[in-house]
């Protein structure tokens, strides 16, 4: 019998002995002056009994206390590894796999999806425990700024996808970056940047880090010439490139930029966030350190942010480890819980997102309202060639078209209008959204930039960026023709 039926049980006896009680306690209590000692025992016991059955029930009513299994359970051990917990993954698992099952062992309760860890520090068995802990002489979590179960669980998914030792979480992509050169670079030290990336990159190398004493070199995305021409002996120490850039789709030859970062004594970082490893493996292909933004395709759907940095253990968790325990750029449980969940049916989003990708790209580029369609897919982009070696399965979800339009001001207007009829289309700056969204980089996610800045980037103003979900083809096609038509 369980505890619940064991605890039905004793109330209906404690009942029953409440009603005899009752039933004898008039008579018990009325002859009480002249009974003898021993005569009075039984009617006491009764009544005793009744009284504590009426606190149980008063308790029930009142209070709605219900016993938990958990609370017979010692929990401060409550989430460690059980003692029946499965043994490790055989080596040689497929990614698409390792998405579904890399993660921390189950706790003692055995739960089968990834369980979500919201504390804020931990329970320690003993003092001396706690201080092997704190001074990083055994294994165990203390505090979730500087380790979190969930967290873990995301870093090591991540990290057994991109074929990296390990990886490292930050609140966001941009917090990713930003861990990764102050984690690992100082003053007077140099970096070679393509000069086509996120606005919020070249904002971050080209004028923050400026105010540090970190000088950056934006060069072209596609000519590994400019690439080395750009090196500093002595000085550079990273160079870091996204492949496909965003907006444009550029990309860079990764084992070429190894090859000249290796040479230069640097590191090679490579932003990994519009392919993922289901489309990419960045690492394989010479990349010392991964980047991601988790708010894009690894999550998937537009729900929480999340970063990280993908590397070898004396990079990410030597140099970078400390930085964050102590900076605070942590990822939360609960949006590393989020993306891991999303990341289970990450290989079958970004495929099936690429092909939808692809047929948009295609059915742009017979339109006569559109310029020039971006896209590495599509056999008129002049890196095809490249992507066919570098990408698995797709060529990812973003592409990118310029409108029509004889100056600044037409083109954005036309772009505006292509926007504005959309009905199906979500018309937000983020991407990797299982929604196809739009945006106009011009004045969203590049509009902080100089004008200067943009025209090296190529963004101008006619130029519109789609992130393809998975809704039918058809039905984007049609609501991008509402705005075209009226062009």
């Amino acid at each position: 019998m369980g505890l619940h039926g064991h605890l039905h049980r004793l109330q209906a006896a404690a009942q029953g002995q409440r009603q005899q009680a009752l039933h004898y306690a008039p008579r018990a209590l009325g002859g009480l002056w002249r009974a003898p000692a021993a005569a009075l025992f039984p009617p006491l016991v009764i009544l005793f009994l009744a009284l504590l059955a009426g606190a149980w029930q008063g308790i029930g009513r009142e209070r709605r206390v219900v016993i938990s299994p958990l609370q017979r359970i010692d929990v401060t051990s409550a989430f460690l590894p059980s003692q029946d917990a499965p043994p490790g993954l055989p080596e040689g698992l497929h990614p698409q796999t390792l998405a579904l099952r890399q993660a921390v062992p189950p706790s003692q309760y055995g739960e089968h999806s990834e369980a979500l860890m919201l504390t804020s520090s931990y329970v320690q068995p003993d003092a001396a425990t706690s201080a092997r802990r704190f001074a990083g002489e055994e294994a165990g979590y203390t505090y979730t700024r500087t380790a979190n179960p969930t967290v873990t669980s995301f870093e090591q998914r991540l990290a057994a996808l991109e074929g990296t030792q390990c990886a490292i979480a930050a609140a966001t992509g941009m917090g990713a970056i930003s861990l990764m050169v102050f984690g690992l670079l100082k003053t007077g030290d140099h970096i070679v940047a393509s000069r086509s990336m996120f606005g919020s990159t070249i904002k971050l190398l080209g004028t923050e880090l400026a105010r540090f004493g970190v000088e950056t070199t934006f060069v072209s995305q596609t000519d590994v010439a400019e690439w080395k021409a750009a090196i500093r002996p002595g000085a550079t120490r990273l160079l870091f490139a996204e492949t496909p850039t965003n907006p444009l789709t550029d990309l860079c030859d990764i084992r070429a930029l190894a090859d000249v970062a290796h040479d230069a004594g640097a590191w090679l970082a490579v932003d990994n966030s519009f392919l993922t490893p289901a489309l990419q493996r960045a690492a394989a292909l010479g990349a010392d350190l991964v980047i991601h933004s988790g708010t894009k395709f690894l999550e998937g759907q537009g729900r929480v942010m999340a970063g990280a940095v993908c590397g070898p253990h004396d990079l990410v968790e030597e140099k970078l480890g400390p930085f964050i325990r102590g900076a605070g750029f942590n990822l939360s449980p609960f949006n590393a819980w989020v993306a891991l969940k999303g990341m289970e049916t990450l290989h079958i989003r970004m495929r099936e997102q690429s092909r939808h990708a692809l047929e948009l790209a295609q059915w742009l580029q017979t339109h006569p309202k559109v310029a020039r369609v971006y896209y590495p897919g599509l056999a008129s982009h002049p890196q095809r060639a490249l992507a066919q070696r570098q990408h698995e399965g797709g060529d990812g979800a973003v592409l990118s078209f310029d409108v029509v339009g004889h100056d600044a001001q037409t083109l954005r207007t036309n772009a505006f209008a292509v926007i504005d009829h959309c009905r199906v289309i979500s018309k937000t700056t983020n991407l990797g959204d299982v929604k196809t969204t739009i945006s106009h980089p011009a004045t969203t996610s590049h509009g902080r930039l100089s004008e200067e800045q943009r025209q090296a980037a190529g963004i101008g103003q006619g130029l519109l960026r789609i992130s393809v979900g998975l809704e039918y083809p058809k039905d984007v096609q049609d609501d991008l023709l509402r705005g075209l038509g009226g062009l």
